[in-house]
């Protein structure tokens, strides 16, 4: 598996080596396709040089070996495509090859990985996450129980206690007297000493409002 991932295999620097020696004659041949084509050409402007110079068989000779480069340059053609159509083959074969190779490097690394990782390891490992969980909460619930004079507490009775103290606030509104608007002055006449008002009585509600403020704040 580390010469895949590392080197090269054999197969694929064969594959490379090929694909480059086709390369290599592909070039060539395009080279001797030019050459060719330049002969074309100049046979072609001599079988026009002789032809002005009403030298006919010269001209004939000329366009003879004209059509000769030219099977040449076809023939040079067809060799071409033919690399064209191997180099092609190569390379498809070459990328399926570097696809199953790929695949079969992950498919060792991934059976590595399971055979490295027991399923009893993992439920092991999550017992012991869930039991370090539940001892982590037991301590968490031992730090929020309240402790010393606080622990003596009864929270029945606290609520009981403040229950009354509500009820107590509610009927302490309730018994309120309403705000009375001040009384007119009294006009008394120069000389008089006015006589001296009486004091008011409490009503009952007055009392028993004065007694509860009493009890209160005893």
């Amino acid at each position: 598996m580390f010469g895949r991932l590392f080197g090269k295999p054999k197969e694929q620097t064969s594959t490379l080596a090929t694909l480059d020696k086709l390369n290599e004659t592909l070039e060539m041949l395009e080279k001797k396709e030019k050459v060719l084509l330049k002969k074309v050409s100049a046979e072609v402007e001599k079988a026009k040089e002789f032809t002005r110079a009403k030298n006919k068989r010269a001209a004939i000779q000329c366009l003879k070996r004209k059509r000769l480069y030219e099977q040449q340059v076809e023939q040079l053609g067809n060799f071409q495509l033919r690399i064209h159509d191997q180099m092609i083959m190569l390379e498809g074969a070459k990328a399926t090859t570097e696809t199953v190779d790929a695949l079969r490097t992950g498919a060792a690394a991934m059976k590595a990985m399971q055979k490295a990782t027991n399923i009893d390891d993992v439920d092991k490992t999550m017992d012991e996450i869930n039991e370090q969980t539940e001892n982590m909460k037991q301590i968490q619930e031992a730090l929020a129980t309240p402790i010393g004079a606080a622990a003596d507490f009864d929270d029945d009775e606290l609520e009981a206690e403040l229950e009354e103290l509500e009820g107590a606030e509610l009927e302490e509104q309730l018994l309120q007297p309403a705000t009375t608007a001040p009384s007119a002055p009294v006009h008394v006449p120069a000389g008089r000493v006015p006589a001296r008002l009486a004091p008011q009585k409490n009503t009952a509600e007055e009392d028993e409002l004065a007694a509860l403020q009493a009890e209160m704040a005893m």
